[in-house]
């Protein structure tokens, strides 16, 4: 199950985020989101873990908890059809 993480610190790392969902089950995957001029965290991310109640569990558990000085939001991540290249598409490309 994908999961998206946000109002994340922006000195929030990768590795503290994998170890924070990690003592909930496994980790398949996480990614931070970074802005592409200034290189720095757009404030979200996504977790993938494989095992569906794990992520439920990791969902019920850390939503509302503060990492970072934050309070960190996590849901299960959605999908949009038409916004597959909106990201793509800004200008300067």
């Amino acid at each position: 199950m994908k999961l998206l993480i946000r109002n994340l610190a922006r000195t929030t790392t990768e590795d503290a985020l994998r170890t924070l969902f990690e003592a909930h089950g496994a980790v398949q995957s996480c990614t931070l989101v970074m802005d592409k001029e200034s290189g720095s965290s757009k404030g979200f991310g996504f977790i993938e873990m494989p095992r569906q109640g794990e992520a439920k569990a990791a969902i019920k558990t850390l939503n509302g908890k503060e990492l970072d000085g934050n309070k960190i939001r996590v849901k299960k991540a959605t999908t949009k059809p038409d916004a597959k290249n909106s990201d793509d598409a800004g200008p300067g490309d």
